[in-house]
């Protein structure tokens, strides 16, 4: 999808079309989502950029599209620009953590291990 978005269109509400938009953009990840993954990848990835206009757009993370959606609208913009390409992705393991920092339970400073803070 590579989609320049209006918000501010003549004779329909602002927060309408706002919410239209980023409708289209989640039906359109969920439709891709649904295909058959590619031979050899583990899940769909997305590559995504955003901006005010095409030749401005960078790179984004696909979570934060809505916030930065959300940042146009809030600042007045008139307009968008969204590229989301589809692409199979790999899982790669988790690097083995070396026993350090934050392999225990909920702990607090008085040695509480529930984290109630009754310290009993």
């Amino acid at each position: 999808m590579k989609k320049t978005f209006q918000l501010h269109i003549e004779g329909k509400n602002s927060d309408r079309v706002l919410d239209a938009v980023k409708h289209e953009i989640r039906k359109y990840i969920k439709r891709e989502r649904g295909r058959p993954v590619p031979a050899g990848a583990d899940f769909w990835d997305f590559d995504c950029k955003f901006g005010r206009s095409a030749e401005t757009a960078e790179v984004a993370h696909l979570a934060a599209l809505i916030g930065l959606i959300d940042g146009v609208a809030r600042e007045g913009g008139a307009q968008f620009y969204v590229e989301i390409l589809a692409k199979g992705g790999y899982r790669q393991a988790r690097p083995a953590s070396t026993g350090g920092e934050g392999d225990g339970g909920a702990t607090t400073d008085d040695g509480n291990e529930r984290g109630d803070g009754d310290g009993d």
